[in-house]
């Protein structure tokens, strides 16, 4: 007969069993309904297998909203300050077909799932669409940078090679150096002709006519007016101290060309709108870069000597982003460098309420800071002019 105390032993021991056995099932339980902590970051994001065209490789799938929204839950107010859609004070913009703009950390590539599995469609070793506009479009949408790709550029079927230095700085290159593809005009005649041709409003219209108003431009000043000369701008720093800079929207780069001449180095930011500008950069002679103002500048910290802008940073780009792209500026200038604000325009309550104020947050010590009207588009419009040339303290500039 059985002892009543191992009977008794048994049924403690069958007892234990369940409850050890009942609180790993609600562990699992609870751990499969709620996947992410509250004190941790969940980076995780839904992928789906979809296919280039000959080709099996899997590609991330645009995270759903409730996805977004729970992640967003542990990321800093800063990076979603930055990272977040900003609305173009003018509206859609058709450059773009936006009236958005997302600053890139990558994650806007898959906001526009269309055009990015258009863009990455294509035969594998093989050559690429001649897709140039689509690529310029999600690249100012904020897909920046844009993902690589395995295949082969289109790119002219006779090419022909620059001029030589020094004649290819002031020299028309040869149509059969461009795809024109992308672009309204089909040759450098019509580029070099347009604002005498087109109506309306173009990106820098008559850049290309390297013989019209590039010719002179920043040679002399203009009585202390808002037109800066580049040897104005040198007699601030002593001789030979000011040899590397960036021109952020440098259009064919004849700021570039200019200080070339002086023995400084300037590398030119630039976009395609409606113009080869980056293959024109590069065959007059110096280095093009193919970013957009929303992109984090690619150089390191105390840098460079000079920073210059003509008319591209203007009331156009909505306020968050430009208070981030002013102290991505400082970030890049040494101590001591310069920031040649050229020709940045808005309308005068603007100037006083919002652009004043947000280039005096930076922490710059203003060398000049001239204030003209804008007149081209008529006086009733109350536009504009700053030209200021600004300079990042040589000490306790941080």
């Amino acid at each position: 007969m059985d002892s009543p105390h191992k009977t008794k032993s048994l049924s403690t021991n069958l007892f234990f069993l369940f409850i050890l056995l009942s609180t790993n099932l609600l562990t699992l339980f609870l751990s499969s309904t709620f996947n992410a902590s509250s004190c941790s970051f969940n980076p995780t994001i839904p992928t789906t297998t979809t296919t280039t065209k000959d080709n099996q490789y899997p590609s991330p799938k645009s995270p759903d909203v409730s996805t977004e929204a729970t992640n967003n839950l542990d990321l800093s107010p800063e990076f979603l300050a930055f990272t977040s859609g900003q609305l173009l004070p003018f509206g859609v913009n058709i450059n773009f077909d936006s009236d958005t703009i997302y600053p890139p950390v990558g994650k806007a590539c898959t906001q526009f799932p269309k055009e990015l599995n258009t863009f990455m469609s294509y035969k594998v070793n093989g050559s690429c669409p001649d897709d140039e506009l689509l690529a310029q479009k999600l690249l100012l949408k904020g897909c920046e940078p844009l993902p690589r790709r395995r295949c082969r550029p289109a790119a002219p079927s006779k090419y022909v090679e620059p001029y030589p230095l020094p004649t290819s700085l002031w020299t028309t290159p040869s149509d059969n150096s461009i795809v024109w593809t992308a672009y309204t005009c089909k040759n450098y005649d019509c580029l070099v002709n347009r604002k005498y041709r087109e109506k309306g409003f173009s990106d820098c219209k008559d850049c290309f006519d390297l013989q019209g108003a590039e010719k002179s431009r920043w040679t002399s000043s203009k009585g202390g007016g808002v037109d800066f000369s580049i040897d104005e701008v040198l007699a601030t720093k002593k001789p030979g101290t000011i040899r590397i800079g960036l021109d952020i929207g440098g259009g064919v780069a004849t700021f570039a060309i200019r200080m070339m001449k002086r023995n400084i180095t300037i590398i030119t930011t630039s976009m395609n709108l409606n113009g080869p500008f980056n293959n024109f950069i590069a065959s007059r002679g110096v280095v093009p870069l193919y970013v957009s103002i929303s992109q984090r500048l690619p150089f390191f910290d105390n840098t460079l000597d000079i920073v210059h802008s003509m008319h591209v940073l203007s009331n156009w780009i909505p306020t968050t982003l430009m208070h981030f792209l002013m102290f991505d500026i400082y970030r890049v200038l040494r101590p001591g460098g310069l920031f040649w604000l050229d020709h940045f325009f808005c309308v005068e309550e603007q100037f006083e309420q919002v652009y004043k104020p947000l280039i005096e947050s930076i922490g710059f010590k203003k060398l000049k800071w001239v204030v003209g009207k804008k007149l081209d588009r008529g006086p009733e419009r109350r536009e504009m002019y700053l030209s200021a040339l600004l300079e990042k303290p040589l000490n306790n500039s941080w």
